[in-house]
């Protein structure tokens, strides 16, 4: 897993925050706006933080080893990109996309062209995602995961393998909701492909879907802050609550951060790095910064 950091002259924040990109994707989203301006990893880095980015395995600059990550799955198509970033049914509420959303438009082509094919099995990813990150928290000591979409199963399954080095977690637009399936695979364990380490063992994943709300607790999960930050104008916004649901049931500190209420609206799925990416980051700052100094 290839990780590039920076940090202040002087770090002022008590704990790094690391930058996990979603599905297809890559680290460089965190570094700039599409139309060039810095993205939130600088940002970051100038409220105080070391700021660690990661390139998931077989990802951005992580070379793809199919020994290791085993077969690619299928070109990550415009039709699921237009879909993502740039409904055309959302297109009056999404002023903070600017840009084309037809086949052929620059800056679209320009996201396409950074979103490589997931590996074929979702589960084997997630899983080399989460031991990758357990082994980057072990060089660097306890923070924050930051993470976007697709990738927010890497954290989810960190906080289970590795929760003393787990700070807290800021879920950007996490994939969703409990249980959804996709045409790549499904959230057959609830918000992972992946296993995970419910209180009740389970055999096999058909059976979290019907469990108890008791069995569905996570003991690594126990009082563990968690926020989901969704935006005005996405239709991840539509199922926050089921999300956040699901992690308080699973013993979560969990709460929602609906950018709206804090006046930042027009934003999609790529809220990272559209134009307002200096005002989509404040309210994520803000909340890791009023996290007990203690933790």
């Amino acid at each position: 897993m290839y990780v590039t950091w920076e940090a202040p002259e002087i770090v002022t924040q008590p704990h790094p925050v690391v930058l996990v990109h979603g599905g297809g994707g890559q680290g460089s989203e965190w570094l700039f706006t599409l139309d060039g301006k810095p993205g939130w990893a600088a940002h970051f880095v100038a409220a105080g933080f070391a700021t660690y980015v990661v390139d998931r395995p077989g990802m951005g600059r992580s070379p793809y080893n199919p020994e290791a990550i085993g077969p690619m799955g299928a070109a990550f198509p415009y039709e699921a990109a237009i879909g993502l970033f740039a409904p055309p049914a959302r297109a009056a509420e999404h002023t903070q996309w600017p840009y084309s959303r037809e086949i052929g438009g620059r800056e679209l082509d320009q996201l396409l062209a950074g979103l490589g094919p997931l590996p074929a099995d979702l589960a084997a990813s997630q899983q080399l995602d989460a031991t990758r990150i357990v082994s980057l928290l072990e060089l660097i000591g306890p923070a924050v995961l930051v993470t976007h979409s697709a990738g927010g199963p890497a954290g989810w399954l960190v906080t289970d393998k590795a929760p003393d080095n787990v700070v807290a977690v800021a879920a950007i637009e996490p994939m969703g909701p409990p249980f959804a399936e996709f045409p790549f695979g499904a959230l057959a364990w609830g918000l992972t492909t992946a296993p995970i380490t419910f209180a009740r063992e389970f055999q096999q994943a058909e059976d979290v879907r019907d469990a108890s709300q008791s069995d569905l607790q996570i003991p690594s999960f126990t009082d563990k802050p968690i926020a989901v930050f969704t935006a005005s104008a996405s239709p991840f916004r539509d199922f926050a609550p089921a999300t956040v649901d699901f992690l308080s049931t699973a013993g979560a500190k969990a709460i929602w951060v609906d950018l709206q209420d804090s006046g930042i609206v027009g934003n999609g799925h790529g809220l990272i790095f559209e134009v307002n990416a200096h005002e989509t980051v404040r309210p994520v700052i803000d909340w890791i910064s009023q996290l007990p100094a203690g933790l």
